[in-house]
């Protein structure tokens, strides 16, 4: 199927249709483009996990249009859960709660918990509407590409990695650029799993307490795997003090083929080097990042060298995301 306009209600019908018969679809969120299918139906679910090539043990995230679908799947009375709802959903924010029984098994990774997030973007937000209208009251839907790799931030981006056949609803470039906070729900303290561009200041202020780590014992969550995020060139991280210095020792000595730089302070690199300017703050390197590193993919780069982020709370989403793509 072709790439539709997401806004377009005739392609908003199509999709809908399709997921209330057990179909995949892809989708614009403010985050990253997810591939979807009904939450309800564990046998729609299992083909996200054959197309992604996902182990089915690692959770989806569950997209809902309102709370009471939220209620459908999960038990959000926990005073934090219901808190964190009305002040970030719709938003970049997912909540881990317990699973109401008989619900979402698939989707859940056969866990007694569930992730649900209200997505804010337009084209995710008609789609998920039109197919509640058609009784599917949620979309479990990770992000549309082969488990492991770069996430996708455009509808292209989706169709490179899987294929033509699939319906995308484009709305064009995601806003955010990676994927949403996780905090989970389901034990006294609420604990950040996995930070996003909603970063823990914000949060902790809507709780007025702290976060608190993630334990051994936390439940299994999406994209927190040690390795995740990452392109097929190789990436490292380097503080810039370090990555200046290395670019020096390569001045006049033979340029490793292949290698590219995206830096906040480097300016020049030596003859044979491909430099992309990293910007100056966290939202925008959020929302270029993927797409960056595909770009160095197409490319045919085989070492990526990135600058890390600096220290503070708002960076903690792009440093997760490259310290993951850096131990793939």
């Amino acid at each position: 199927m072709p790439i539709l306009d997401g806004l377009d209600p005739a392609a908003q019908a199509a999709a809908a249709d399709v997921l209330a018969a057990g179909g995949l679809v892809a989708f614009a969120t403010e985050t990253v483009y997810g591939l979807g299918a009904r939450a309800d139906d564990d046998a729609a679910v299992a083909a996200i996990f054959t197309a992604k090539g996902r182990p089915a043990d690692h959770p989806l995230i569950v997209h809902v249009a309102t709370l009471d679908d939220a209620q459908h799947f999960g038990d959000l009375s926990h005073p934090a859960a219901l808190r964190l709802a009305e002040r970030f959903w719709p938003g970049p924010l997912t909540l881990i709660v317990p699973r109401r029984p008989g619900v979402g098994t698939a989707a859940a990774g056969g866990q007694g918990s569930i992730g649900l997030r209200m997505p804010s973007h337009p084209v995710a937000r008609a789609l998920l509407l039109a197919a509640a209208a058609r009784g599917v009251r949620g979309v479990a839907a990770p992000s549309a590409n082969r488990f492991g790799r770069v996430s996708p931030t455009r509808a292209s981006h989706v169709t490179d990695e899987l294929g033509p056949d699939l319906l995308v609803l484009d709305g064009g470039d995601c806003p955010l650029g990676i994927e949403s906070a996780i905090v989970d729900c389901t034990r006294d303290k609420p604990a950040l799993l996995r930070p996003g561009m909603l970063d823990r200041t914000a949060i902790e202020a809507a709780l007025g307490t702290a976060l608190q780590a993630a334990g051994p014992d936390a439940p299994r969550a999406s994209g927190t795997l040690e390795a995740h995020y990452a392109p097929q060139a190789r990436l490292r991280l380097l503080d810039g003090p370090m990555l200046r210095s290395a670019l020096e020792v390569l001045q006049g000595a033979p340029v490793p083929q292949g290698l590219a730089v995206y830096s906040r302070t480097v300016r020049q690199v030596p003859r044979g080097i491909t430099l992309r300017a990293m910007p100056d703050d966290a939202g925008g390197v959020a929302h270029e990042l993927f797409a960056v590193l595909r770009d160095f993919d197409l490319a045919g780069m085989r070492l990526i060298w990135v600058e890390a982020p600096p220290p503070g709370p708002q960076w903690d989403g792009v440093r997760d995301r490259l310290a993951r793509a850096a131990a793939a």
